[in-house]
């Protein structure tokens, strides 16, 4: 199977960083990016494979620990530079939420009441967790601040979003709502 370019910049990405294990690109991945991108190591180690055959990569042998450690070259820092810049590929959405709420007269009023309630409760959460991140990156120095934030910011938004929706939502299940035009 092809890598693809997607992921081909995340591990580009996250070795940009500094040198790492296979393991530790999965878990910078994971840490960092996690609440926008997502790569599984299945994804990741023919990602490096093949970034290392194309010269994009390098790879070093550690004696003590028997495991590589992988860093990028600057043709593979060039190339990481050109991936950024390609315009954006549009991505079919898959939501698991939307699509049972979709079919929610087969689910039941109440549990798809449950289900945004849910969704409600986990982008409270989330909006809590992304402040504080945001607070902690804001007392940080460096010249990844500012993009590392505008991330941090869109997850916040993001977050409020998805709780207006789940306000809306139970309006509109409660038959409160004026979006439907319709009344219970």
């Amino acid at each position: 199977m092809a890598v693809s370019d997607q992921t081909r910049m995340a591990v580009l990405g996250a070795l940009s960083m500094g040198p790492m294990t296979g393991y530790a690109v999965r878990e910078q991945i994971r840490d960092a990016l996690g609440r926008f991108w997502a790569e599984s190591f299945g994804q990741i180690y023919p990602a490096l494979a093949a970034l290392t055959a194309e010269g994009l990569v390098e790879r070093r042998e550690s004696l003590r620990s028997g495991s590589s450690t992988f860093a990028i070259t600057e043709p593979g820092s060039m190339r990481l530079r050109e991936l950024l810049a390609e315009p954006l590929s549009p991505t079919t959405p898959r939501n698991g939420l939307l699509l049972r709420l979709f079919f929610g007269r087969q689910l039941g009023e109440d549990a798809a009441r449950q289900l945004v309630l849910d969704a409600r409760s986990r982008a409270v959460a989330e909006l809590a967790e992304l402040t504080g991140i945001r607070r902690t990156v804001e007392a940080e120095a460096g010249a990844d601040v500012p993009y590392i934030l505008l991330t941090v910011v869109a997850g916040q938004h993001s977050a409020r979003a998805s709780i207006s929706w789940a306000d809306e939502a139970l309006g509109i299940l409660d038959g409160t709502s004026p979006a439907t035009g319709l009344r219970r």
